[in-house]
């Protein structure tokens, strides 16, 4: 038996996303915001555009700046290998995808804002690690106080602020974390 310790790849779609998200961020600073408008983030654009699809996608993995990048990347590598685990990569990778395209859609199809980054993604892991004592017949009361502190945070912040933060795009992830938590509880 060996002493060694290794360094285990423990939470495969997390670290790859973070990662993948670390090399979007070095990019656009390479090409001067480029590859973010290209790519990294969405906004309104015709249908017939090819990019307009990829951004759908890949509007999660672009972040405006390295604060950016730390905030989002500090939460969901702090809630996203606890999802893995439960949930397990392939339903995670699912998870991600979906939220990007209706994210995507919304902003792109609703307002004239351009849209980047992993919040929405990181606010629907906080309601689905919320969710996992979550069993028939009972509603774990931590799940309701993140849901009403959560939700009321995001509404008056909507209503009373101008930010450039897309508090709709929190509250859609928060929305897919909750029925993806619901519809899949004491599966894998």
């Amino acid at each position: 038996m060996s002493g060694k310790k290794r360094i285990d790849y423990n939470a495969p779609v997390v670290l790859t996303f973070a990662l993948i998200s670390g090399g979007a961020l070095v990019l656009n600073m390479l090409t001067l915001g480029a590859s973010n408008r290209l790519i990294f983030s969405t906004y309104r654009s015709g249908f017939k555009d090819i990019f307009t699809y990829i951004r759908l996608f890949c509007h999660v993995l672009g972040h405006a700046d390295v604060s950016h990048y730390v905030g989002n990347m500090m939460m969901f590598l702090l809630l996203g290998p606890i999802v893995e685990e439960k949930y397990g990569s392939k339903n995670l990778l699912i998870l991600i995808a979906t939220t990007a395209v209706i994210t995507g859609l919304v902003n792109t199809m609703l307002f004239s804002s351009t849209l980047l980054g992993a919040s929405g993604v990181v606010f629907c892991l906080i309601v689905l690690v919320s969710m996992t004592s979550f069993t028939s017949g009972r509603i774990p009361l931590t799940m309701i106080l993140v849901m009403v502190i959560y939700l009321g945070q995001e509404v008056y912040t909507g209503l009373f602020t101008r930010d450039n933060i897309s508090q709709l795009t929190h509250i859609i992830g928060g929305v897919i974390g909750c029925v993806y938590g619901y519809n899949h509880r004491g599966r894998r």
